[in-house]
């Protein structure tokens, strides 16, 4: 069976001012696919990802999610963006609300969903991440695990077609990356799409589908996992692996 492509990227450019961080990107990504995009700090990473729900304009090339054509059009970016969810570095929570209402804010205002509906909501998707007893509490109680698996439960409730991770483990204390990658896990395997910048290859590992290499803006490498990890087509991919793999 043909699995329908969520996020087609053909020939992508993207500049900032002079410098170009990105170039020419060719990718595809499936319905059920989970992919993880590694590669060193400055690769262009993030801002491919943050290409793919509109967060970044690319300037070249073309660039469909879920049939949607990218470009600086406000109503197809707002479609884009209930249908693409996206977990940040930081969590971006709002802090004088408490963990369910800020779970609810985006189901009532763009679904425009009844509080009673949001509220159901809401306390599926803790339940999801594992902290339903969290509901009541502002995020400064918790801690930034925690306030992870929130932010994934809040872009789960938007009900999206893809979820985007960008490095969502980076600002967390090693015992508390554990906890959300588990979450990870968890909903890689309810078959959601998922594009994951990370570098916890153990996660890519037990996780990706494909991976993808990039280095100085460009994609070097696309393979599935246990070719990445055993047998890299690239040198600048083996080395990559030297350096963040222990042997």
């Amino acid at each position: 069976m043909t699995r329908k492509t969520i996020i087609v990227a053909e020939n992508i450019d993207k500049f900032f001012g002079d410098f170009q961080a990105l170039t020419d990107i060719n990718l595809q990504i499936h319905q059920g696919e989970r992919v993880v995009v590694c590669g060193p700090s400055g690769s262009g990473k993030s801002t491919l990802i943050r290409c793919f729900n509109g967060l970044e304009n690319h300037d070249a090339g073309t660039l469909r999610v879920n049939d949607i054509e990218l470009h600086e059009d406000v109503p197809k970016i707002r479609q884009l963006r209930q249908d693409v969810g996206m977990v940040f570095q930081q969590f971006n929570l709002f802090p004088h609300l408490t963990i369910l209402e800020n779970l609810m804010i985006g189901p009532m205002k763009v679904r425009k969903l009844g509080s009673q509906q949001a509220e159901a909501l809401a306390r599926k998707y803790l339940e999801r991440v594992r902290i339903p007893e969290q509901a009541d509490k502002r995020p400064a109680q918790l801690s930034g695990g925690q306030q992870q698996r929130v932010a994934i439960a809040r872009a789960l409730c938007m009900e999206p077609q893809v979820m985007l991770f960008d490095e969502p483990t980076s600002s967390l204390d090693p015992e508390m990356i554990g906890e959300v990658l588990d979450v990870m896990v968890e909903l890689a395997e309810t078959g959601m799409t998922m594009v994951v910048v990370t570098h916890e290859m153990g996660f890519a590992r037990k996780v990706a589908d494909t991976m993808v290499f990039m280095e100085a803006g460009k994609i070097v490498e696309v393979s599935p996992p246990e070719t990445f990890f055993t047998n890299p087509t690239s040198a600048r991919a083996r080395v990559f692996l030297d350096q963040i793999l222990d042997h």
